[in-house]
């Protein structure tokens, strides 16, 4: 029971897939995840998994980062750090098919994981707001692969992607390997079932702290 709770949860933190097959289709996928997380070579597939989540890839790297910390909670923060730079790097891929190849291949990969209307909607302010768009969404479970897709299709200025992507996957992968670094595995089951509103609350006091700071300057 507990492990169907649990892959109910990542399957809600993954992109929603054709409901004939996502089921079956994500189900597999967490489970070679979760074999790979207890491989010899996991902090290497961890590194890669977050770059393919950042383009293509349906499920996220916290299903692979959680019991890696669990597993070796000394090693919680390389583990973070690898998944910031797999994802950032992923999402540098994902920015350049947006803006090499967005008809080709980003427009059949958003249509797979039925993120056009989304796409659609962000493209009309991320120029103005990309920034703010990505370290606000890029911490939330919504999947990156929109961001960056989108990042690219609109020309975001390359340099000011790359800050932005950092940030929002620094606070949202250290986020996660700190709370199960400090609580451990009574954590675990409050981050599959909570994660949003974990990193809900953490945009809310950034987003306060930045304007509090404008104010005060």
């Amino acid at each position: 029971m507990a492990r169907q709770s649990s892959i109910r949860a990542n399957v809600a933190v993954a992109t929603s897939i054709g409901a004939a097959y996502a089921p079956v289709m994500i189900r597999r996928l967490y489970d070679w995840m979760m074999q790979l997380a207890a491989h010899g070579r996991a902090t290497t597939a961890l590194f890669w998994v977050s770059f393919a989540e950042s383009s293509f890839f349906p499920i996220p790297p916290d299903v692979m980062l959680v019991p890696m910390v669990l597993r070796q909670r000394d090693k919680a923060w390389w583990f973070a750090l690898v998944a910031v730079v797999g994802s950032v790097l992923g999402g540098v891929a994902g920015y350049a098919i947006g803006y090499f190849l967005l008809e080709s291949v980003g427009q059949p990969v958003l249509r797979f994981y039925g993120l056009t209307g989304k796409f659609q909607e962000f493209s009309a302010t991320f120029n103005e707001y990309g920034v703010w768009i990505l370290i606000i969404k890029g911490m939330t479970p919504i999947p990156y692969k929109l961001l960056t897709i989108t990042a690219g299709a609109t020309q975001m200025n390359l340099a000011a992607f790359v800050v932005a992507s950092v940030i929002a996957r620094a606070m949202r992968f250290v986020l996660v390997a700190g709370l199960l670094y400090w609580f451990g595995e009574p954590i675990r089951e409050f981050i599959e079932k909570r994660l949003t509103l974990v990193t809900t609350v953490l945009v809310v006091l950034v987003v306060g702290g930045f304007a509090m700071v404008k104010l005060l300057v």
